[in-house]
């Protein structure tokens, strides 16, 4: 099973180098020389990992020049992991065991989460609510309690997140119509 670890940023300098966000809490262990990870379609192996000016700047084996690295620019970093694996983290989830969990609102089951979408800036829930997607920015301010082994995520009620016609009505209210 593979989970998101990091998304490449800029090139740093000529020799293949590449900035990464780091999307694990366990970058010692994931980045690690020698480590295998997957980038879409190609396998490619740490060569180096080391941080600079506060981001991680990695070099791969098969990464060679600035030119390499530029083509790998915005692309997902992921890591093979043994599913019954577990993140050292207790508030750290890889992205199977949310999915399937149910998305509760005011204890009330209101949809199922059905996978994350992995944005540069924070991740999103993808919630199923009837039928209709949904996306919950996966922060704590929204989702305060995640509960993989009672199956379940809550989501704190915000006027038009769940339901697009919440939105519209309350932002007709808000302007008096």
């Amino acid at each position: 099973m593979q989970v998101v670890i990091g998304r490449i940023g800029r090139a740093h300098g000529i020799r293949g180098e590449l900035n990464v966000d780091i999307r694990t809490d366990e970058p010692e262990r994931r980045f690690a020389p020698g480590s295998s990870v997957v980038c879409g379609d190609r396998t490619l192996t740490i060569a180096r990992a080391r941080h600079h000016s506060g981001r991680l700047v990695v070099s791969f084996e098969e990464i060679l020049d600035r030119t390499a690295a530029e083509a790998l620019h915005g692309r997902i970093i992921e890591a093979e992991v043994d599913p019954l694996d577990l993140p050292e983290d207790p508030d750290e989830f890889y992205d199977h065991q949310l999915v399937g969990l149910e998305a509760r609102a005011d204890d009330e089951v209101v949809g199922t989460v059905t996978g994350i979408v992995h944005g540069p800036y924070q991740d999103t829930l993808a919630i199923d609510i009837d039928g209709r997607e949904v996306f919950i920015p996966f922060v704590t301010e929204i989702v305060p309690v995640v509960d993989v082994t009672g199956g379940f995520v809550t989501i704190n009620q915000v006027a038009g997140l769940l339901d697009p016609a919440e939105a519209e009505n309350a932002a007709s209210d808000l302007m008096g119509d």
